[in-house]
């Protein structure tokens, strides 16, 4: 996020005599980043000597005229996301103040303080107001008699060196405290609410709305909206009035309106309509709802000057949704093992004093509670701590790296990139190529119903609708845009997303494969598996039938499901692993067997078997009848006829005739017994 501010401005609440470009440095190196700082030539007001001095320029008459140059600067100020209290005037004051006398420079925050003397009037006006506290946390409104027109020139170039344009006084002065406070305002045009209803409520899918920039927007259900109880939606909550009730030239009567909205809401709406103006941008953050009320309090002084506003209600407060004091307590000891280097507790109480922590110190320990502004981002001792630090400087500590307490062995076979760097050397060396593919799918490359996968609710276009379950289509994508090839070895390594109920989506590193060539087979691409698998410690999987159906076969690791190969094609294979499943069996222990001293006895045996009966079946009964048998292998296949060669050996002497008579007959009874085979 990023804001422009006047350094006039900003020196309303921030008294010192620091430069800009020194206070940019300060602040650059401890808290926000000062992108640039520019020079600007404003107007300067015609009036009386000490009257600046004497109230803030915000408050003077409308009236002033401007004459003379004065030099200014324009701050270009980038806030991280979690720091919303910083999209203001008086936030970057605050922080300046503390920055600031950090530094041993004389810096000073002048807190705003508002009147809040309005007593109840007995003849009013009135709005009213039914709010949902699920959707809005705070609403704050008053109803006043306005002039529209120009504003004084001093809001202008305010406004215009932040970046928004001026409009009228009645707009201009929403825009001029989101920037000075912190918190979005609006203003309706009082008398174009006809029913002088507003009802909070959530958007039904398919509502449309018209916008104040005239663009028209259909809505998908669950937004903030302001119903005027008779259906009509008058103002889309937290994120951009609607045309119909906004503010014209003929506008005689206000409803100044400040609402605390649920962010997550905000932000939805936001992204689904494609609205991104700043008020969605701050309230999505969290804003705080303490805030509604300065700002109340500052429409009305500034409506009372610069628009001639009269009061005609009294001040609506609707506050059902009160945060939560949040007190922390840390000790010095803590402080200084997490920094790393002893900070005096006193420095760390100033700091947090001036942060506006109200902090208790006993002995060697805080007591601390948080501000209403900082309860978005503080939560943990450790949130206090990086406070304590950013201030004191980072560029102060030493330039070591903290021991290492603690660190257990290292052991390879533990580190899963290695064995992600492993797998893809082991393909390239075997001629594939690595892609990289999107992890969102059209409806065409989504394998299984739509229902069970997830759907993105703000997609870039169709082509990215939905995130993947199976890496295959992807890939099938990349052999369809190279047709003049004919042969093509591609993978990819990467994540699929598996949906789950209340939660985000399951991440499954997957690893997938396609071969294009003329005459592929079945078992040119289940070796590329084994031998993939071997290379990986991995001497034990299963190939089974596919449950799915179709040509190929199911992988299986003991009970455990990893992946399949499937045959598309007489020329397009492709296999797909789960990763994450294959890496609990991965192991870098090798067996060491030393080269036998006698010599085996070899024999081929010709087998008639079902052909729903696999290879390994066949290969795992064989192996189990003894211990002697130590190798299997699949020479010839003719029609259902199998030829396997047996190769027996005993380490410790050279067997004889009747031990391998006794072996084979073993054999042959469980293979009859088991698969009923014939033996030829």
């Amino acid at each position: 996020m990023n804001i422009k501010i006047l350094d006039s401005w900003l020196r309303e609440y921030l008294k010192t005599k620091v430069k800009a470009e020194e206070l940019g440095k300060y602040l650059s190196l401890t808290s926000v980043s000062i992108e640039k700082i520019e020079k600007v030539t404003q107007g300067q007001s015609k009036a009386p000597p000490g009257t600046v001095a004497k109230q803030r320029l915000g408050l003077l008459p409308g009236g002033l005229k401007m004459t003379g140059q004065t030099e200014d600067y324009v701050y270009d100020i980038e806030v991280t996301t979690n720091r919303p209290d910083l999209m203001s005037i008086i936030g970057i004051a605050r922080e300046a103040a503390t920055v600031l006398s950090q530094e041993g420079k004389k810096a000073e925050y002048t807190e705003a303080k508002y009147k809040n003397n309005f007593k109840p009037q007995e003849k009013t006006l009135e709005i009213n107001i039914k709010n949902d506290p699920k959707l809005v946390n705070r609403i704050c409104a008053i109803i006043m008699e306005v002039k529209i027109g120009e504003s004084p020139e001093f809001i202008k170039q305010r406004l215009e060196a932040s970046g928004i344009r001026s409009l009228n006084n009645l707009i201009d002065v929403t825009n001029y405290i989101m920037r000075e406070i912190g918190h979005p305002t609006h203003v309706f045009d009082y008398d174009r609410l006809d029913t002088k209803t507003l009802i909070i409520r959530e958007s039904k899918p398919g509502e449309k709305i018209i916008t104040l920039d005239g663009k028209i927007h259909t809505l998908k259900g669950g937004d903030i909206v302001a119903d005027n109880g008779q259906g009509e939606i008058v103002d889309l909550l937290g994120v951009m009035g609607t045309e119909n009730s906004v503010v014209t030239e003929k506008t005689k009567r206000i409803l100044f309106f400040i609402d605390n909205n649920d962010p997550q809401k905000i932000r939805k709406t936001s992204m689904n309509l494609g609205i991104r103006s700043e008020a969605a941008v701050l309230n999505e953050k969290g804003v705080d709802p303490s805030l509604t009320i300065s700002a109340l309090l500052r429409g009305i002084e500034l409506y009372q000057k610069i628009a001639d506003a009269e009061i005609v209600s009294n001040i609506i407060d609707i506050y059902p949704n009160k945060p939560e004091v949040k007190e922390i307590k840390i000790s010095q000891e803590k402080i200084n093992e997490v920094i790393g280097i002893n900070i005096p507790l006193k420095i760390s109480t100033q700091i947090l004093k001036r942060l506006g922590f109200h902090v208790i110190s006993k002995r060697n320990n805080l007591n601390i509670t948080v501000p209403s502004w900082r309860n978005n981002d503080i939560e943990i001792p450790e949130d206090i701590i990086e406070e304590i630090a950013r201030i004191y400087g980072y560029y102060k500590l030493p330039n070591i790296l903290p021991p290492l307490l603690k660190k257990g062995p290292y052991h390879l076979e533990d580190d899963p990139l290695y064995w992600e760097r492993k797998v893809k050397n082991t393909l390239i060396y075997w001629g594939f190529t690595e892609v990289y593919t999107y992890s969102f799918v059209s409806e065409n490359l989504l394998e299984g119903p739509p229902e069970e996968a997830l759907k993105l609710s703000n997609p870039l276009n169709e082509d990215m609708l939905y995130m993947r379950k199976t890496i295959v289509p992807s890939l099938l994508e990349v052999i369809k845009n190279n047709e003049e090839r004919n042969e093509i070895k591609i993978f990819e390594l990467a994540n699929v997303y598996q949906p789950r109920p209340n939660d985000l989506p399951q991440e499954i590193l997957t690893l997938a494969a396609v071969i294009k060539k003329p005459n592929l087979n079945f078992y040119e691409i289940k070796g590329i598996v084994e031998q993939l698998l071997n290379g990986l410690g991995i001497k034990n999987a299963n190939y089974k039938n596919r449950q799915k159906g179709g040509l190929g076969a199911d992988i299986y690791i003991k009970n455990d499901y990893i992946g399949e190969i499937e045959i598309l094609d007489d020329n397009l294979s492709n296999f797909e692993l789960n990763f994450e499943i294959t890496r609990k069996y991965t192991t870098l222990k090798k067996t060491y067997k030393p080269i036998p001293k006698f010599p085996p006895t070899i024999e081929d045996v010709r087998l008639t078997i079902d052909p729903k009966i696999s290879y390994q079946q066949i290969v795992s009964t064989i192996k189990t009848q003894s211990n002697l048998v130590v190798e299997v292998s699949l020479l010839d296949v003719y029609e259902d006829k199998k030829t396997f060669r047996i190769k027996y050996q005993n380490p410790y002497k050279t067997l004889t005739t009747e031990e391998v008579t006794k072996v084979r007959e073993n054999i042959y009874k469980a293979l009859i017994k088991e698969f009923k085979v014939k033996i030829t």
